[in-house]
């Protein structure tokens, strides 16, 4: 029988939610206690709950099939219907998930700032009573910043927000969706992060490798509300301590070996930077890494297909750059056979 070759292996520098899980994983999932979550609970589903919130600092957890879930209820949960939510002005919560603001009858509002983090000075003045009828009810931030190529908030910022929304007795809620690369960044364990927040998600999915799933952790009161929540909009979920398992082994193993992410990330930056100046990369702090493409003379659509054709797979952002994002299926040597695409394509132009 003759037999069919396998397609060559990629480099998948799209996102980190490519990642697969992990062998043990896997096992933890074959073996994981069930019940059903939306009768008498999942035994699985609830230590990874009580596990995250832990590590999160906070008192108690939710597990919910996505980040953005997670952030849809930390807002259902604290904000009314014509109230407002304040947040940097590109913040994936504002212009990637917007479109959950009919349901929650929210209004939110963008302040303009550097770095993922928002202009503190504006942040004020968003809250004065004459800058709008709207009580402001919620504050959210992000960490680290997918639209400002994986920045990280300097702590002294998220405390100075926190200070700001306490004293005007503001929530304040922490898209932290990398989060744990954040931390990992800053040397410092997550709940010294989410200290200076009320509620916190994290996705599971991305660079932790868990297949699915985030939590959203905060008190018992919100957290509470938002179980109920979840509910209403068809988030409840039966026997998931199958995949909770996963998230179990995300939270308690994978945070450790994000360094790698990083340290292939300035890899990759480094090497295309050696291409200027017709491609330039941003510096990244944590695992993404932004190409200007504006002087190649080539759109991203050009450039993703050429480079999907070298074997790499990326993403563009907007029409002159592109986003890439290293994982743990990213080897040093995958990095070299990135930037050798890139220069070849380069050379073909």
């Amino acid at each position: 029988m003759t037999q069919v070759a396998e397609a060559p292996a990629v480099v998948d520098l799209r996102s980190d939610t490519v990642t697969r899980p992990t062998e043990a994983m896997y096992a933890r999932m074959r073996s994981a206690p069930l019940g059903d979550d939306g009768l008498d609970a999942d035994p699985t589903a609830r230590a990874l709950e009580d596990t995250a919130a832990a590590m999160l600092g906070k008192a108690a957890g939710l597990f919910v099939p996505s980040c953005t879930m997670g952030n849809l209820l930390a807002v259902l949960a604290q904000v009314q219907r014509s109230e407002q939510v304040l947040l940097e002005a590109q913040a994936h919560m504002l212009n990637t998930e917007r479109g959950a603001a009919t349901l929650t009858g929210a209004f939110l509002l963008g302040i303009q700032g550097a770095d993922g983090a928002m202009d503190l000075d504006r942040l004020e003045a968003a809250l004065h009573p004459s800058a709008s009828p709207l009580r402001t009810a919620l504050i959210a931030l992000e960490t680290s910043h997918n639209a400002a190529g994986g920045t990280v908030l300097p702590v002294d910022h998220m405390a100075a927000v926190a200070g700001i929304a306490r004293a005007r007795g503001i929530p304040v809620h922490l898209d932290g969706a990398r989060l744990f690369n954040a931390a990992t960044h800053l040397g410092v364990p997550p709940a010294e992060l989410t200290a200076h927040v009320d509620t916190v998600s994290l996705c599971l999915s991305k660079g932790l490798s868990a297949p699915m799933g985030a939590v959203l952790a905060g008190d018992a009161a919100v957290i509470a509300a938002a179980r109920r929540l979840r509910k209403m909009i068809g988030g409840t979920q039966r026997q998931v301590g199958v995949v909770a398992a996963a998230g179990l082994e995300a939270v308690t193993a994978m945070g450790a070996r994000l360094a790698e992410d990083h340290a292939r990330a300035r890899q990759l930056s480094d090497g295309l930077n050696a291409l200027a100046p017709r491609l330039s990369a941003t510096i990244p702090q944590t695992n993404i890494v932004q190409v200007d493409l504006a002087r190649t003379g080539r759109d991203s659509a050009r450039w993703v297909e050429d480079l999907e054709s070298a074997g790499v797979r990326t993403r563009p952002l907007g029409p002159t750059r592109l986003r890439l994002v290293t994982h743990r299926h990213i080897t040093a040597a995958a990095i070299d056979r990135a930037v050798a695409a890139f220069r070849t394509c380069l050379d073909a132009a």
